[in-house]
């Protein structure tokens, strides 16, 4: 059982369950637009994610504290590793375009992570921006990169999705922030010590509520059609918003950190199993 726990405890802090979560929304994006699953996109995000997300959160760590590291760091970081070798392989498969955008996607990451100029913090510590940030970074892996690979016309249908995209990962970045109320620096301002904790899920629901409103502008869905009749794409977009709704509504300070990192993470692969169930 301990074993168990320590090998829980790896995948979570090691970054693969927000690898796993990306990658779902990866294969959501090649539903949604009835295009052919790309196998080396979709691995190129999984592993990109793991080095990505390990070099933010333990990058500082590593250059500073580096007698320090425990066994745990030291895996993560051989894991990073092979990751990064993963990500130069799949790299090389992406049309020439995908490339270049992906850059744009790293040195936003990059941005993120490293203080680029002069006495200044990194924007990770910018006040009020890191849920943008994040949420872009997000948008452009998991649904601009997929079809600009696969030449995809990126028309109206292609821009709403990434308002909708957008909106999914903001409001799942405000249960994280509701949760970390207590920890944040608060020179991060983020929403929920601007506004509060009450106002912050009132954002929320109302930010869903939009995100699946854009769904029928998206499919031209009659209103009047039973519930039967409704695509199954909409019919999961309700269904994952009621789930983020309630992960919203019982979110607060006291909540364990499993509570965001696994439960709240898993809604993008709840998203994508549904659809793989059904």
């Amino acid at each position: 059982m301990k074993f168990i726990k320590q090998l829980f405890h790896f995948y979570i802090t090691s970054s693969l369950h927000v690898a796993l979560s990306v990658y779902s929304l990866v294969r959501m994006t090649y539903f949604m637009f009835d295009i052919a699953n790309d196998v080396a996109m979709a691995n190129f995000a999984f592993l990109g994610t793991v080095v990505g997300y390990n070099f933010v959160k333990y990058d500082a760590l590593a250059r500073t504290k580096k007698s320090q590291m425990r066994n745990e760091l030291k895996l993560i970081a051989l894991l990073s590793l092979f990751s990064f070798v993963g990500v130069g392989f799949y790299f090389f498969q992406l049309q020439r375009i995908t490339q270049l955008v992906s850059v744009g996607v790293l040195a936003l990451t990059m941005l993120y992570t490293l203080p680029f100029f002069p006495n200044r913090k990194n924007a990770r510590n910018w006040a009020g921006v890191k849920i943008y940030i994040v949420s872009l970074c997000w948008v452009g892996v998991t649904l601009v990169l997929p079809l600009i690979n696969a030449h995809v016309d990126l028309g109206t249908d292609f821009y709403l999705k990434c308002i909708q995209r957008f909106i999914l990962v903001f409001v799942l970045i405000l249960i994280f922030e509701i949760i970390d109320l207590a920890n944040d620096d608060p020179h991060l301002k983020t929403v929920p010590q601007q506004i509060g904790v009450r106002q912050t899920k009132i954002l929320g629901y109302f930010l869903l509520m939009l995100f699946c409103a854009l769904e029928f502008l998206i499919s031209n869905i009659n209103v009047n059609n039973n519930f039967q009749f409704l695509p199954l794409q909409v019919v999961l977009i309700f269904a994952i918003a009621i789930v983020v709704a309630l992960f919203l509504a019982f979110a607060n300070e006291k909540r364990s950190k499993y509570y965001t990192s696994f439960w709240v993470e898993s809604v993008p692969v709840l998203w994508w199993l549904l659809l793989v169930l059904v």
